[in-house]
């Protein structure tokens, strides 16, 4: 097996771009051989259900997009052979999965009201896009430059509240639904791109791979965490553990290898140093995207983005993504507002229910304020 030439390409970059995690993953962070040897492999390797489903409706043409719609929305429904195939893979869960654990996971992620899109945005997604290990299929694609940056916004957050609602991930909810249509989406594309003689194989290895579902996965649980704290908030640790394992069952539903998923913080945080550790450096792709979130203007005006950018990644993240540093007074202020409601009214008798009512109002201001800038001026 040849490892793809992205693997350590980072060099002396990657090294300091990984040390805050090396830093709060604990002692044997380091790889051993063994794990090295399996994150070379994860490059190469692929949502194999995923893949078969989609040579199915691509080049068999045995399943069409219809069927494979009606039969999401009603796993039980009959379907045709491949597309049976490819649903028996979900439909039996993991012995590890806990119905307590998900739907705390789910509650905890909503009390983090709008902290947890601001760290989604900025946290996990412009974080994402400071190497260049994940990108090209994206801007080949087309989703996340120019006016799709506001529409795969939206998409990405319609998906965390429907996986964060409650029962969002029994089968046939709205949650498990787009999950596993997510999954089949990037099934296609990868279908699509190893097919393209233009595609890279030797230098990138496949190009929807194990490896960077596993990278994508970490951002939007473990760093997740990390940027939330960051807020000041109060993450409790049943809360933090239920919250990981509500991550890991996503990861397992989206096509995300056993091995791969981050059960705890201590290991989600180990498993996101390694994988930063190998990852490239930022390339022109990395700056393309960053410069598209940052301008959007969703779901923070840019001088709050940038201010908060460098709040939760770092002034060397954001010089990396060719953004100016700024001051960062937004995640400043951010903190003092959740200190005293999450760590101490948050801990007072009803707190939890305080808590997500106040998410919620978080919530229906910003929809108030999004239809109002939206809504035409009136005549005269």
């Amino acid at each position: 097996m040849v490892t793809p030439a992205r693997f350590g390409a980072g060099g002396r970059w990657a090294e300091r771009a990984a040390l805050p995690l090396r830093l709060v993953a604990g002692p044997g962070a380091l790889p051993d051989a063994g794990e090295l040897a399996a994150l070379r492999a994860a490059l190469l390797q692929r949502d194999e259900p995923g893949a078969a489903l989609a040579r199915a409706l691509l080049d068999d043409r045995t399943v069409t997009h219809a069927q494979i719609r009606d039969a999401l929305a009603d796993p039980d429904a009959p379907a045709p052979e491949p597309l049976e195939a490819f649903l028996s893979t979900v439909r039996t869960r993991p012995s590890w999965v806990d119905d307590t654990l998900l739907a705390r996971g789910a509650e905890a992620c909503r009390t983090y009201g709008w902290d947890a899109t601001l760290v989604l945005a900025y946290g996990s997604l412009l974080g994402g896009y400071r190497t260049a290990a994940a990108l090209e299929p994206l801007v080949r694609t087309g989703r996340l430059t120019g006016g799709e940056t506001v529409r795969r916004i939206a998409e990405t957050t319609e998906w965390w509240r429907a996986v964060t609602a409650p029962g969002g991930l029994r089968p046939g909810a709205e949650g498990h639904r787009l999950s596993l249509h997510v999954r089949v989406m990037h099934a296609m594309v990868n279908h699509r791109l190893e097919a393209d003689p233009a595609w890279d194989r030797a230098g990138r290895g496949v190009p929807i791979n194990q490896y960077d579902q596993a990278s994508t996965l970490g951002v939007f649980s473990t760093s997740f965490l990390l940027h939330l704290r960051l807020l000041g908030v109060r993450v409790p640790r049943a809360d933090g553990a239920a919250v990981m394992h509500l991550w890991s069952y996503l990861g397992w539903l989206m096509g995300v290898d056993e091995r791969w998923l981050p059960h705890t913080e201590r290991q989600g945080r180990r498993l996101l140093y390694q994988l930063l550790a190998h990852d490239p450096p930022p390339d022109v792709n990395s700056a393309a995207l960053a410069d598209a979130l940052i301008h959007a203007g969703v779901p923070e005006p840019r001088e709050r983005a940038l201010s908060l950018g460098t709040w939760l990644l770092g002034p060397a993240a954001m010089r990396d993504l060719g953004l100016t540093p700024r001051f960062p007074w937004y995640g400043l202020w951010r903190a003092a507002i959740n200190l005293p409601v999450t760590h101490v009214a948050g801990r007072l008798p009803g707190g939890r229910r305080r808590l997500l009512a106040r998410a919620e109002r978080q919530l229906r201001h910003r929809q108030a304020e999004k239809a109002d800038a939206q809504r035409p001026p009136a005549a005269g």
